[in-house]
């Protein structure tokens, strides 16, 4: 019983929640940055660069015609499909960035946030102990050495 305890205080620490939310969010994000690769930039440089769907351009490595739709070339033997990984390094560089501009904003705001001074006091020391130091010191003075 005393494992189930324990993993139930980990579970619910704030750490934990904190990364399992941002992971989902992560996730969805992530999403958001895979459409607007493939359903917004690809589709611009594929008109740029010829008017095809960017992310089927392979080479085919079988033998397989270089006019047939990916998934089916993929079926007829093995190919470099150099497309989708160009369209999954962008997705990968697109949201680097973004998560990059996301730390730097969070880092900015967390600096910009001067923390108030604190005054250093020196504590006040009794008369009497003052007195006692003089008259320590004094004595020490009387004495031979």
């Amino acid at each position: 019983m005393g494992m189930l305890q324990e993993f139930k205080a980990f579970a619910v620490k704030g750490n934990v929640i904190d990364l399992a939310v941002g992971v989902i969010i992560g996730a969805a994000f992530g999403k958001i940055v895979d459409s607007l690769v493939q359903d917004v930039i690809m589709p611009l440089a594929g008109s740029i660069i010829g008017g095809l769907d960017f992310s089927s351009y392979y080479l085919p490595l079988n033998g397989q015609g270089t006019t047939l739709p990916l998934a089916e070339a993929k079926k007829a033997g093995a190919v470099l499909a150099y497309g989708s990984f160009i369209t999954v390094s962008l997705n990968f560089l697109i949201l680097a960035f973004v998560i990059f501009q996301m730390v730097r904003l969070f880092n900015r705001l967390r600096g910009t946030e001067k923390p108030t001074p604190v005054e250093i006091v020196e504590p006040v020391t009794p008369e009497d102990v003052v007195l006692l130091r003089e008259i320590r010191d004094s004595l020490k003075q009387r004495q031979p050495g």
